[in-house]
């Protein structure tokens, strides 16, 4: 048996919580289970009581999480004059209009988010089709559309992060890294689930958060209790 069949096969003797656990509790739980040779990402999935076929109730938004998620960024920005200066003096890797919509039309993607000054949609509003797919396309929903461009650049460089809800209404988001505290995942995991209780859509009657659990890359999925 190789090492990681050992390892789900110990991890899930250990996965006994069937019932909601407190975040605490949760992520207590999540601590025991074996751990890979690299730092696990730790993720949180949230079922919303939404109609995900209703443009109306898209949940989507970006969150500065209070210990952020151990990961770093990597940003570029549509952006030009004393924006693209502000932008690169940020921490983009990237920052001009033209020159960078014509590089990611060449095919060039090695980026995780990409900020746009509004000025500047006249450029990215040609990449439609392909920073769409990759979930890249700038939006002001989730902040990345702004007159703001620096300190947009500055808070996904240290970990903000952008969410959406999928097509089975659930809302998948990285809240840390298994070398994080328990302390700092559960702060990570309540401060989440309470920005996302801010955005219920105002047509939603019924119960908003139904469900959620947390999990590490290579771990089984523990069961975290939730409220209104």
């Amino acid at each position: 048996m190789s090492r990681s069949s050992r390892r789900h096969t110990s991890n899930k003797s250990k996965a006994t919580a069937s019932e909601p656990l407190s975040t605490a509790a949760a992520v207590d739980a999540l601590s025991k289970f074996d751990k890979a040779k690299f730092d696990e990402t730790v993720e949180v999935a949230i079922r919303l009581g939404i109609d995900p076929k209703q443009t109306a109730q898209a949940v989507r938004g970006a969150f500065s999480l209070p210990h952020g998620t151990g990961k770093q960024l990597k940003v570029v920005a549509f952006a030009e004059g004393a924006d693209a200066e502000a932008a690169l003096a940020a921490g983009a890797i990237e920052a001009s209009g033209e020159e960078l919509t014509k590089k990611i039309e060449g095919g060039w993607l090695d980026f995780d988010v990409a900020i746009a000054h509004p000025s500047m949609m006249r450029f990215v509003g040609k990449l439609g089709r392909v920073l769409g797919p990759q979930g890249k396309m700038p939006s002001p929903k989730s902040g990345t559309v702004t007159t703001d461009v620096g300190t947009a650049v500055k808070e996904f460089v240290a970990g903000k992060i952008e969410f959406r809800n999928d097509a089975g209404a659930i809302v998948h988001a990285a809240v840390g890294r298994r070398s994080f505290s328990k302390e700092q995942l559960q702060e990570n995991i309540d401060a989440f689930l309470e920005h996302l209780r801010t955005l219920r859509p105002s047509g939603n009657k019924g119960v908003f958060i139904k469900r959620a659990f947390i999990k590490s890359t290579m771990s089984p999925s523990v069961p975290v209790a939730v409220t209104e």
